[in-house]
């Protein structure tokens, strides 16, 4: 019978308490500057007002990792309130940056300090501030208090006080000292609205858990008091160190004052973690419930809340509710995208950290002109008119930067170059076209009629057969020997429009036809000096960069063949290396007559060969 009263009693209080239990939402939040973030189970949503009136949203997803410590009473607590106190300062930096102002041109000293650590004076600070916070935090909750017991020790009859008492009197310094911290930053304007923010946070939180429509009418109604806020679990950290302090040894070193304190402060600096842990368990099962014994046991907390938080404006509530339904559905449908703010960031700073990548390469100043020609799709000569980049052009900027740091070649970087005027992809299946190749194309429309037929051997990119296609009439061919150069020259092919029959062949091996001009860039560099090459140009194709012994067998490969397969009258373009003229000349002399052209800057460029009529 007395077994059965048990389990009597035991589920009648059992009923009692799931009546008393509080539906709680599982979304938190944090106010920021000018916005509000909401956290819920799978997703993060900050919602920002800008200077120009409008709600602008940055999303993230949250790694469902199952973490084996948040199973873990306490330490959940206390590793749960550092991964929060990461996250807040990352969004506040974000809300920062969405609605900062435009302090014009960056100083000397941030271009310095972009160009040194590739980070902003506002990246800085906000590191520097966490740091300091930190800091600051133990020094003015910690040490401060513990520094007021000793100096009371001084006075005669203080020192043989119960250590109980002495705890009691630090955990009421501790609290006056949150008192008028938080009394003196609430006079400060900007923080003024961030506590109005704070407020429109818990009133839209409330509304969700009181079943009311998400509404600003509905949110307006509601308290801007809650149980879960950060401020009450700073107010319960106070009591829980109380009671942890007790178990504490005193530390009673008469005759040495200093090393009471010093031992006082290590040992509480030791029991942060666990005060932090079981503070974060004790908000977390009172904001579960509502009866009257833990209504009192919440009301230092809320107390306290007023000072943290003010009655938010209409405008204020719509961001928070915009930040929180976006959470709702994020976490309700896992397909929707994560968004970001659209930040600007300053142009002069941005380049001076991608040339802080670029700084070990020849022309760095060039390398990053073109970088952001292709990053912010300009002509190179309007760069110095740009004022801001977007954040994802910065971002883009610096990724091309970095992969021309380790070594790869900007044209394969930015995965494109011009040649001709025309726009050519470019990666590391064949050879870079160069402008030295323009040479060749220049002569070579020179030679071409409507109605005549072009080969372009050891095509690579097929950049030559592209342009004679494209801006002559003529019926153009293009071979090489690489399967992984011929799917580059399809694609740039597809890319440009441009009429060009590809042949996989081996020079003229399995080419059908003869022509009236027939062009090639063969690979003209010395066997020995090809791993001598500069770093970026040993990242291309070896096949189309090694000539042989002296650089010439390709040269004499085509001698030996060109003849049955060049109309009469018509023409063999060679791009040669800058000494080689001379050379490659006597390899043709018999087919017809022979030509040098120099380049520009009166290096030999191209051999032309015109077979005799």
């Amino acid at each position: 019978m007395k077994t059965t009263h048990f389990l009597c009693f035991a589920g009648a209080w059992a009923s009692v308490a799931e009546r008393m239990r509080k539906f709680v939402s599982k979304i938190g939040g944090q106010a920021v500057l000018e916005g509000v973030m909401m956290r819920g189970e799978k997703s993060v949503a900050t919602a920002v007002r800008t200077p120009d009136g409008r709600i602008e949203l940055e999303t993230s997803r949250i790694q469902q990792e199952e973490k084996w410590w948040k199973k873990v009473p306490v330490l959940r607590g206390f590793l749960n309130f550092f991964y929060m106190l990461i996250i807040g300062s990352k969004v506040l930096t974000r809300s920062a940056e969405v609605y900062g102002e435009d302090v014009g041109a960056p100083s000397k000293f941030e271009l310095w300090l972009a160009e040194k650590s590739k980070k902003s004076v506002m990246d800085i600070a906000i590191y520097i501030g966490v740091v300091l916070g930190v800091l600051f935090a133990i020094g003015l909750f910690v040490a401060l208090p513990l520094g007021v017991v000793t100096l009371l020790e001084f006075i005669p009859g203080f020192a043989g006080i119960h250590y109980v008492w002495r705890n009691l009197i630090v955990s009421g310094v501790r609290l006056i000292v949150l008192l008028g911290y938080l009394l003196l930053v609430s006079l400060v304007p900007d923080i003024k609205r961030v506590f109005m923010y704070h407020g429109a946070e818990h009133k839209v939180i409330t509304c969700f858990e009181q079943g009311e429509d998400l509404t600003v009418e509905n949110a307006r109604k509601m308290s801007r008091l809650h149980d879960r806020c950060g401020t009450s679990f700073l107010v319960i950290t106070v009591f829980v160190s109380v009671i942890a302090s007790a178990f504490l040894p005193t530390f009673d070193f008469v005759g040495n004052k200093m090393l009471s304190f010093l031992l006082r402060f290590a040992s509480r600096l030791a029991l942060l973690p666990v005060v932090a842990g079981v503070s974060y368990e004790v908000l977390k099962g009172l904001a579960k419930f509502d009866n009257a014994f833990v209504r009192v046991l919440k009301k230092p907390g809320l107390w306290f809340q007023k000072l943290t938080t003010r009655e938010p404006d209409d405008g204020m509530l719509e961001v928070s509710l915009t930040a929180f339904k976006k959470v709702m559905e994020m976490d309700a449908d896992e397909s929707i995208p994560a968004l970001r703010f659209h930040v600007k960031k300053d142009y002069r700073i941005v380049r001076a950290g991608v040339l802080a990548d670029l700084k070990d390469s020849d022309e760095a100043e060039a390398l990053a002109d073109w970088i952001f020609v292709k990053v912010l799709g300009v002509e190179r000569s309007l760069l110095p008119t740009v004022e801001f980049v977007e954040e994802e052009q910065a971002e883009q900027a610096a990724a091309y930067a970095l992969r021309v740091k380790e070594g790869e070649p900007l044209q394969y970087a930015l995965g494109e170059t011009n040649f001709y005027g025309i726009d050519l992809k470019t990666d590391p299946r064949a050879l870079i076209p160069r402008g030295d190749t323009e040479v060749l194309v220049e002569e070579a429309l020179k030679c071409l009629r409507d109605g005549a037929s072009a080969l372009d051997i050891c095509t690579g990119s097929g950049a030559i057969a592209i342009v004679l296609a494209l801006k002559s009439g003529a019926a153009v061919t293009a071979s090489d020997v690489s399967d992984d150069a011929l799917a580059l020259a399809a694609e740039n092919i597809l890319k440009t429009g441009a009429q060009v029959a590809l042949v996989k062949s081996d020079l003229f091996e399995s080419v059908e036809g003869t022509f009236d001009l027939i062009t090639a860039n063969p690979p003209y560099i010395p066997s020995a000096e090809v791993d001598r090459l500069d770093a970026f140009v040993k990242r291309e194709p070896r096949l189309a960069l090694d000539g042989g012994e002296d650089g010439l067998d390709y040269y004499r490969r085509i001698a030996a063949t060109v003849d049955a397969r060049l109309n009469k009258g018509g023409v063999l373009l060679l791009e040669i290396g800058a000494e080689q003229g001379d050379a490659v000349r006597a390899l043709f002399d018999k087919i017809g007559k022979v030509e040098v052209i120099r380049d520009l800057e009166g290096h030999d460029r191209v051999v032309k060969v015109t077979k005799d009529v």
